[in-house]
């Protein structure tokens, strides 16, 4: 039986697609394996959000050539589909597939594995019209699935290559939403996360359709404990959907809602299509329509002419707001986008300082988001286990510790008792 390995960078919705191929693998005969195994085929799904991922990348590459020099290496993801011409340069390299076509990889894989020559199936994808839908074959190693239902992103942030590698908008039918959703209940999963690459645009390629409707026809399906969305932009949340997450418990009260920067100034710099009082009023907003919500959130320091005054203001915007987490970038220019030839870079010791701030503010304001929740009961998902500890999420994203017998991809009800690490020590209360 011929052997493959794949490995993902990046993204939740690169983690979902590289679960995707290892199912078409599977279904045609080939035993799946650790990437730090010897096989006959590496699938390597690259990310190119920043130059580090892109560096990754090639690293990953030139590892599976050092573990078979026969073995046919695929490049898939971002980097691939942005920079085919450096991917094909790299030894060893025998597919490149960028961010479709993927349907096909192992067609690809096996006519590399028969022919001499690099076989680059990436073209323009600008030009996609459609979503690739390719079914789940097996169930993805994890206690929580994702379902991608969304591809694509047209907003241009001055800073992202994403719709480069991307391409435009393109959303999976609401009945591929609800049949895939359907295996992964039938699999035993009791936690849907619905992702995209602009997630909040889902449905417009389709007519009347919205991503409310999405996370209704996945509501309707039987099993399901939990459902939570991927990534989404403020401006999207919709009065449909905030209602659907105020009266719907098993939608789970957590949004990651990138706000990037909290000087207006700097985010009409980014093209973010809002300013920092239409954000913090859209918090507000979810606040009181979702009690304990949980609301993560990325940002990005160190932004061309972000001058030390105008961090000042994103710290102060910050600390005004109640973030449960955030996840803090250094902004990292990307060849072919408006901000990489932007004035006003700020230099690289500037912005690892500014990070260290953010991190440090990102800290406090997650601690005081889990203590607020001390004393209380909550359902928790667990999720992994080690050395005699096992760790899960509530619903609002706190994530919960014990010692006590629990197995993961179990639900149990769980007091949170004090802080622990990143989240809260529980003692077990019930299974649900």
């Amino acid at each position: 039986m011929p052997k493959a390995a794949l490995t993902t960078l990046g993204c939740k919705v690169n983690q979902f697609e590289t679960e995707t191929m290892e199912g078409l693998f599977r279904q045609r005969g080939y035993a799946i394996v650790p990437f730090d195994e010897a096989a006959d085929v590496y699938v390597i799904n690259t990310c190119s959000v920043t130059s580090l991922g892109e560096k990754k990348s090639r690293q990953l590459i030139r590892r599976a050539r050092r573990l078979n020099e026969r073995a046919v290496i695929a490049v898939t993801g971002c980097y691939a589909q942005v920079a085919p011409e450096e991917i094909r340069s790299i030894e060893g390299v025998r597919v490149v597939l960028g961010t479709k076509e993927r349907a096909a990889i192992v067609d690809h894989v096996e006519r590399a594995a028969r022919e001499a020559g690099v076989f680059d199936g990436t073209g323009d994808i600008m030009h996609a019209s459609e979503f690739e839908d390719i079914p789940l074959f097996g169930a993805p190693a994890r206690t929580r699935a994702f379902l991608k239902i969304e591809e694509g992103c047209e907003n241009f942030c001055s800073f992202c290559i994403i719709p480069y590698a991307r391409g435009p908008v393109r959303s999976r039918l609401l009945k591929s939403v609800r049949r895939e959703a359907a295996k992964l209940l039938a699999m035993g999963f009791k936690e849907i996360v619905l992702t995209g690459i602009h997630l909040g645009c889902y449905g417009r390629d389709l007519g009347d359709v919205t991503l409310a409707d999405a996370v209704r026809a996945v509501l309707s399906l039987p099993g399901l404990k939990r459902l939570r969305l991927g990534s989404l932009e403020s401006i999207e949340l919709s009065d449909d959907l905030l209602a659907l997450l105020a009266q719907e418990e098993r939608f789970a009260g957590h949004l990651h809602l990138p706000l990037q920067a909290g000087s207006d100034e700097v985010l009409r710099a980014m093209n973010r299509h809002y300013d920092t009082a239409k954000f913090a009023a859209l918090i507000e907003r979810v606040e009181r329509a979702v009690p304990g919500v949980a609301i993560s959130t990325d940002i990005i320091v160190g932004f061309p002419g972000e001058t030390q005054e105008l961090f000042e203001e994103s710290l102060a915007f910050v600390e005004r707001m109640n973030f449960a987490r955030m996840h803090v970038f250094p902004y990292s220019p990307r060849r072919g986008t408006p901000a990489a030839a932007f004035a006003a870079q700020v230099p690289e010791a500037e912005k690892k300082e500014r990070v260290h701030r953010m991190q440090a503010l990102a800290a406090k304001k997650s601690e005081a988001f889990h203590a607020a929740f001390l004393g209380t009961e909550m359902p928790v998902l667990f999720e992994t286990e080690r050395e005699g500890v096992t760790d899960g999420l509530t619903a609002n994203y706190i994530r919960v510790y014990t010692d006590a017998p629990v197995r993961t991809g179990d639900i149990h009800a769980m007091r949170l008792v004090h802080l622990y690490r990143d989240g809260v020590w529980g003692e077990l209360l019930a299974f649900l």
